[in-house]
């Protein structure tokens, strides 16, 4: 029969027996990780050079496209700023004589009637004749 020190070395060995399994599972897990994400990393950065190309080229046809936009802007606001001259000298030019020609027309209005005031209406009769 076993001794008590030869049963507890017995068992002491098993534990480590059973730790050494779990760890040999553990670390071939760990290493099928680590390949799998060196795998996905070297796919990644397959992948990331052509993107980066794209969007490099994207980019500086948005800023080709910026600056076509920025020369429309340009253009428009020069064409706005001639239409409020225009706008003005319009107004400079029409309305100063409708004024002169709305007073004047006022003027021969309020003559006109000042000379219909000072003027006895005729009477009118019945059948509408003037007496």
């Amino acid at each position: 029969m076993l001794t008590a020190g030869e049963v507890a070395g017995l068992i002491a060995a098993t534990g480590w027996v059973v730790l050494v399994c779990v760890m040999a599972m553990v670390l071939v897990k760990l290493a099928r990780l680590l390949t799998e994400t060196t795998k996905a990393v070297s796919d990644l950065n397959n992948r990331l050079a052509p993107l980066l190309d794209d969007l490099s080229v994207t980019v500086n046809e948005t800023n080709r496209q910026l600056v076509a936009v920025e020369a429309i802007a340009k253009d428009v606001k020069q064409v706005s700023g001639h239409a409020a001259k225009l706008s003005g000298v319009t107004q400079t030019i029409f309305t100063g004589p409708l004024i002169k020609v709305s007073s004047l027309g006022y003027g021969v209005r309020r003559a006109i009637e000042a000379r219909r005031v000072n003027r006895p209406r005729a009477r009118r009769s019945e059948q509408g004749r003037v007496r």
